[in-house]
């Protein structure tokens, strides 16, 4: 794990050795109402402004509960340094107070490894949810 202002990457190997990178970037935003806040064409600008040679785009995909709400989408590209397809999947997600932004990419042949990290994060994501020591993660009511 790297910490970052205001991110945190995490690999599966120490970099350059790395096959998958995870990031997870955040932005406080004001207390209003973002239900009406377009997050597909949000998506739709990210990854046209992406410098990459896009190879394919998947279809974008959404999801909603309780007080998230968040799309997603995969495509694929020409690593500029090896000279070969890479994956990358990009998420944004709006909820309580804070803007999320996950982005992972790998080699398709470690999507059998990524995958599952992808739903996991996707599945177990907050918002706004504070932890006193995040290498502890929650500790109330436990002694």
């Amino acid at each position: 794990m790297e910490p970052g202002t205001p991110s945190f990457k995490f690999y599966d190997g120490a970099p350059p050795d790395d096959d998958i990178r995870l990031e997870v970037s955040y932005n406080k935003i004001p207390p209003i109402d973002w239900s009406k806040l377009p997050l597909s064409e949000l998506l739709e600008g990210i990854v046209a402004d992406d410098y990459r040679k896009l190879v394919a785009r998947g279809e974008i995909r959404r999801g909603q509960r309780d007080n998230l709400r968040l799309v997603w989408r995969e495509t694929s590209f020409t690593d500029p340094v090896e000279k070969r397809e890479a994956r990358s999947r990009i998420c944004i997600g709006i909820g309580a107070g804070v803007q999320c932004l996950i982005t992972m990419e790998y080699w398709p042949e470690d999507a059998g490894r990524a995958t599952p990290v992808w739903y996991e994060a996707l599945r177990t994501l907050e918002l706004e949810h504070y932890v006193d020591d995040p290498t502890r993660g929650t500790t109330a009511g436990l002694n």
